[in-house]
């Protein structure tokens, strides 16, 4: 008979289970797939991937091939005991700067693997900032590697050696690219062929023609006093392109007057 007051066994051998939001099995053990979109990410946090890009429909397609991405575990070409792949800033300075010699190495052993004219982008605040634009160009090409900055940065050397490309997702800086550059992964992504589904919704949404979206709205007609807009209930399609057209100006104007400007630029120029 077991005594109730006796302190429960222990398991032997128990394995400890921590929950997870990241499903690498969507990335582990996949072969190269032809002609398919290919994300290469260059990072010390290969465990980020592939994150929110791992759910909803982006995951969805990174499950059924329509685009595949990798990661480059940056602190396996770090040197000594610790692999360390940084160093102190030539000039002084606070912080650590990534070592050239390091993100080189990294840099050979990834390129082979992708599309010889897939563009090489390092996440940088200094960089041009990322556009709608850009994620069209992206997602025209075979895929792209992106380097993910860490500390103070890397080391011009090897940003002009191998031509990167620097690319800012705004006027901020964050703690590392991890998060810009599934930012710009998700953007690209959702332009390919088969991700969205609905390929007219791309070409609706902001920034297609250089201006904001209109409002949007839906079921109920009537919430809280505020009706749909009577215009998009018509079911006058030539009214309600009309409409749309007229709110997106607006929005831009008002929010967005450097787009706006430049949308005026472009019509003026036709």
């Amino acid at each position: 008979m077991v005594d109730p007051k006796s302190p429960p066994q222990k398991s032997h051998g128990r394995k400890t289970i921590r929950p997870t939001l990241k499903p690498r099995e969507l990335m582990e053990q996949t072969p190269d797939l032809a002609r398919v979109w290919k994300a290469q990410v260059i990072t010390l946090l290969p465990e980020a991937f592939p994150g929110i890009l791992g759910q909803s429909l982006t995951g969805r397609a990174l499950k059924d091939g329509l685009w595949q991405l990798d990661t480059v575990a940056l602190r396996q070409f770090g040197e000594g005991k610790h692999r360390n792949v940084d160093d102190t800033p030539a000039g002084g300075g606070a912080g650590m700067v990534l070592r050239p010699d390091i993100m080189a190495s990294a840099i050979d052993y990834a390129r082979p693997r992708i599309a010889s004219d897939a563009p090489l982008v390092y996440l940088s605040p200094r960089g041009r900032p990322f556009t709608q634009d850009m994620a069209k160009t992206l997602a025209a090409g075979p895929g792209v590697t992106m380097i993910c900055g860490r500390f103070e940065g890397l080391d011009q050397r090897v940003i002009d050696h191998y031509r990167i490309i620097e690319v800012s997702l705004g006027d901020f800086v964050l703690t590392g690219g991890e998060i810009p550059a599934q930012a710009m992964i998700d953007a690209t992504v959702r332009l390919l062929p088969g991700v969205l589904g609905n390929e007219a919704s791309t070409e609706e949404e902001s920034f297609s023609e250089g201006l904001l979206e209109h409002p949007q709205y839906t079921r109920p007609a009537d919430w809280r006093g505020m009706p749909v807009p009577s215009v998009l209930m018509s079911g006058h399609h030539g009214e309600i392109a009309k409409w749309r057209k007229a709110q997106s100006e607006a929005l831009t104007k008002e929010r967005r007057p450097d787009l706006w400007a430049a949308h005026n630029s472009r019509g003026s120029s036709d």
